[in-house]
């Protein structure tokens, strides 16, 4: 469809009294809105939802990813200075922050099979025939923050690579000290992987990616289709900690005090990523004990543990001796708030990426551009947000979510004080299918937001399609995502408690962090026609206009208590499975405490919305509200990792992708420490009882008026 008969577009165009009509039809009470507000703010809504363009999407997106830019490199530069030119076009103020970190670029690496069946294994993707960037010279094949060495020594196969692998391995009486192992990606973090076999004694790790995950198992590989082909390498970070491992807890700045590289945390042996097509070179001749069930992979041959008769001789050097530290760049681009300016509201993406990129995350830094653009067009016809609006892009994500994390403890203070919420953009678009998530707080406006913006298939709202796509029964909403790690809102949410909301697009595809995440696989699998870019930029340009514009900050924390409840029964089966004494009665009746508060709360909101509240009233109440998350932050952190203050949600230390609830709970019951895990039920109900505090103080607040 032309961008021109878009049914954005064909909105932006309607008449005054048909855009008037069309508000008015679906200008409902927003929550935090007097009625007046609620229908300027609608309007304001769909003039921003109609001006986003997959034309200027599809423009972006060329122009951040037509080479490889990987952070630290000339290449990634360019990306800071294409994004501030952009923004300062179009009126934004602008501001670039600088960090060095400890970030050691490759300067070689390589793999060879040494023992009768002698080969050297080329690491590098080959070029493919009508894809002009696959010929563009690439980044070498080597994980982030790997050891480097020069090491040789028998192959096992580990599977995942995954804590209970190693458990079968240890029942099976194979060692894997000494040796090079060769793990699968999938189901855990692959710097978990990395950091299990350095711990069991390995002194070298190949990650590959199986057939049966993501290649020719799950569709046709590309070009002919979206998987992964045979050598289609997938690099990233194997850190795991967030931020410059130099400055654990306190942002990179200019004279920061740097720990020795033998402190950090990050690996100490190579980690070297490969394709299928050598990995099968590989295992194919392991022998050796024979696999446990469910280690069978997708490659066309019987998989055996090992070790031997394989033998690997893997080298990577780098430049931590004479270049370590690298410089990387943060954007912003700022729109100042006529009633409440020092209240932000933040919505960023990250700009690095392993290859082109264009997936991840061109397009979470094209849907951010679009938003800013959306709002700046806005600004020029007279329309400027009550609160300030930050539109960022991130360096560094993809090490270890360094820009945004250095930024987050640069500004910390300024952040718990008036960040209003943060929402990120990561693969806002590769695919067609809708998927959101983040804080229980924010869950209802984005649902309310994707409900005015239109799906790019013709057929109904964003909203409408997901529903349709997610099956759900009548009464019933899609399944959101619960906000654990692994991109750039951990410093936002895990460090400070802020409420955070993120959506995109998705759908089959096997290029991830791979040199074909270009503008080729994009044309043909990913979006084709920039529509779902647009899309996701028109959800991001509403969402910040919904909560910059609200008289009283639009979180819903009776959706927030109702989710905590689903949480509590899981914990009470493991704590019974164990035989331990205790229960989360505590909580749940904490949790039921807040619940309460929070109706309360609504109702006091709703009343004082129906009159005149006064500029101070209003601002006095949402500085209330911004603390009823911030109470569920413990200053001193998981006993595990003190830097994760928010004792709601976490990514799993075991995995680094996954979510878990409650963690100071759960990790108290995975340690087995019964007293542990009774202290820790009894400190979360007194958050609980603290963010009820928070919402009284609101509520009196709000009846004052």
């Amino acid at each position: 469809m032309h961008p021109a008969t878009s049914p954005r577009t064909a909105l932006r165009l309607l008449g005054g009294l048909s855009l008037t009509f069309a508000v008015a039809l679906s200008a409902q009470q927003l929550p935090g809105y007097t009625a007046a507000a609620a229908d300027r703010e609608r309007a304001a809504e769909h003039d921003a939802i109609g001006r986003t363009s997959p034309t200027s999407a599809a423009a972006h997106s060329k122009a951040l990813s037509s080479v490889v830019h990987v952070s630290g490199t000339p290449a990634q530069a360019k990306t800071r200075d294409y994004v501030i030119a952009q923004m300062k076009q179009w009126g934004l103020e602008t501001e670039v922050r600088t960090y060095d970190v400890w970030m050691p670029e490759p300067t070689a690496v390589h793999l060879w099979r040494v023992d009768k069946f002698a080969t050297a294994h080329p690491l590098a993707a080959p070029p493919v025939k009508g894809d002009p960037t696959s010929l563009l010279p690439q980044y070498p094949t080597v994980n982030g923050y790997s050891g480097v060495g020069d090491v040789t020594g028998e192959v096992v196969y580990v599977n995942y690579g995954l804590i209970e692998d190693y458990a079968q391995l240890d029942s099976l009486h194979v060692s894997v000290k000494g040796k090079v192992v060769m793990a699968r990606y999938g189901r855990s973090f692959r710097g978990i992987k990395a950091r299990e076999a350095e711990k069991h004694g390995a002194i070298a790790i190949l990650i590959y990616s199986d057939p049966q995950d993501d290649g020719y198992v799950q569709g046709d590989i590309y070009p002919e289709g979206p998987m992964r082909g045979p050598a289609g390498v997938q690099r990233g970070s194997v850190m795991n900690v967030d931020g410059d491992p130099s400055t654990p807890g306190y942002p990179s700045t200019a004279g920061a005090k740097r720990i020795p590289a033998d402190q950090m945390e990050v690996p100490h042996i190579p980690v070297v990523p490969i394709g299928y097509g050598n990995a099968g070179e590989l295992l194919r001749d392991l022998r050796g004990t024979d696999i446990p069930r469910g280690w069978q992979g997708g490659l066309s041959f019987r998989y055996h543990v090992g070790p031997g008769p394989v033998k690997a001789r893997v080298q990577v050097s780098d430049d931590r001796a004479t270049n370590g530290f690298k410089k990387i760049y943060d954007t912003f681009g700022i729109v100042r708030g006529t009633d409440f300016p020092d209240e932000m509201i933040l919505i960023g993406g990250h700009r690095d990426g392993w290859g082109p990129g264009t997936a991840d995350n061109v397009s979470g830094t094209v849907s951010v551009l679009e938003a800013a653009h959306a709002v700046a067009e806005a600004v020029k016809a007279g329309h400027r947000p009550r609160r300030t609006i930050v539109f960022a892009t991130w360096d560094a994500e993809e090490w270890g979510l360094i820009g945004s994390t250095e930024y987050v403890e640069d500004d910390s203070l300024r952040l718990t004080r008036d960040a209003d919420a943060y929402f990120n953009q990561d693969v806002a678009a590769q695919g067609v299918r809708f998927g959101g998530g983040g804080s229980p707080s924010l869950r209802p406006a984005l649902r309310d937001v994707a409900n005015e913006v239109p799906d790019p298939n013709g057929k109904g709202s964003v909203y409408a399609e997901w529903r349709r796509a997610s099956r759900v029964a009548e009464g019933a909403e899609p399944e959101m995502g619960d906000p654990g790690g692994g991109s750039d809102f951990a410093g936002f949410y895990n460090h400070l408690g802020i409420p955070i909301a993120e959506w995109g697009f998705g759908g089959a595809g096997g290029v991830y962090h791979s040199q074909y995440d270009d503008l080729n696989w994009m044309a043909k699998f990913g979006d084709p026609g920039y529509k779902y870019h647009a899309a996701a930029a028109s959800i991001g340009a509403a969402m910040v206009l919904r909560v910059a514009n609200a008289d009283v900050l639009p979180y819903d924390y009776v959706e927030y208590a109702n989710t905590m409840k689903r949480y509590l029964p899981a914990i009470d089966k493991s704590l019974a499975a164990k035989h331990w004494q205790g229960n989360t009665a505590a909580v749940r009746d904490a949790i039921d405490r807040f619940h309460a508060a929070a109706a309360s709360f609504n109702g006091a909101r709703d009343a004082m919305l129906a009159g005149q509240p006064s500029h101070d009233a209003l601002q006095n109440t949402n500085a209330a509200l911004r603390k009823v998350e911030r109470a569920f932050t413990r200053p001193e952190g998981l006993t595990t990792r003190p830097w994760f203050r928010n004792l709601i949600y976490v990514a799993d230390e075991d995995n680094g992708y996954a979510n878990m609830v409650f963690p100071s709970v759960n990790e108290a019951i995975r340690a087995g420490d019964e007293a542990r895990t009774m202290r820790e039920i009894a400190d979360l109900a007194t958050r609980f009882d603290a963010a009820t505090a928070a919402l009284g103080e609101a509520q009196r607040l709000a009846a004052a008026k």
